[in-house]
């Protein structure tokens, strides 16, 4: 028996109409903004607009899950990263998949919701730890300049793909030459003092 307040398990089809919801949302809002229609979010998925109104009773819930759900993605990678046996490579990879998910689904926009930013903060801070952790265990194997900090890492997560957004007409894997800079100024070798502690 289920205790009460559990959430229930979806079934297969609600289950698969919440994914596609989801994808669909996600490239809405990144194409849209914060303006993009419930309405064009659910032709966009196939499903009804009273089926998007189940899952999430408002579009701000939608926006909430659809961050929620690609917060959650990275910090899985992170985890399976955590134990890799080259933490350097393992860092890199995070970083590379990190800003190759942005380029796909730029949602840089919800830096300006602080309502969905306030409901999300615990799973921001978990994915911040599941960072810090990667970029710790890369200094600890010498991989990773020591006077770096993981939050330095979680600020030029986003720098690759800021760039190339000033690029007219960028290729789409531009953002690639950009990490390989960044990756470059966090190895140790060669690296100079840096003239201001992290934030």
């Amino acid at each position: 028996m289920m205790r009460e307040g559990a959430e229930r398990p979806l079934r297969a089809d609600a289950a698969r109409n919440r994914s596609s919801l989801l994808a669909a949302a996600a490239r809405e809002f990144a194409e849209r903004g914060p303006d993009a229609s419930v309405a064009d979010i659910a032709r966009r998925a196939g499903i009804g607009k009273g089926t998007v109104f189940r899952h999430f009773p408002t579009k701000e819930d939608l926006l909430a899950a659809v961050v929620l759900d690609r917060i959650e993605d990275l910090a899985a990678l992170a985890a399976r990263l955590a134990n890799a046996d080259d933490a350097g490579a393992a860092l890199l990879e995070f970083m590379d998949e990190a800003a190759g998910r942005q380029q796909q689904l730029d949602l840089s926009f919800l830096r300006e919701s602080g309502e969905v930013n306030e409901r999300l903060a615990g799973a921001r801070e978990r994915l911040f730890a599941a960072i810090i952790a990667l970029v710790e265990r890369a200094q600890a194997a010498g991989a990773v300049r020591g006077d770096i900090s993981g939050m330095d890492v979680i600020l030029l997560m986003c720098a690759p793909n800021h760039v190339v957004s000033f690029v007219p007409d960028a290729p789409p894997d531009l953002w690639r030459r950009y990490l390989g800079i960044i990756f470059d100024g966090l190895r140790p070798e060669g690296a100079r003092p840096l003239p201001h502690p992290a934030p």
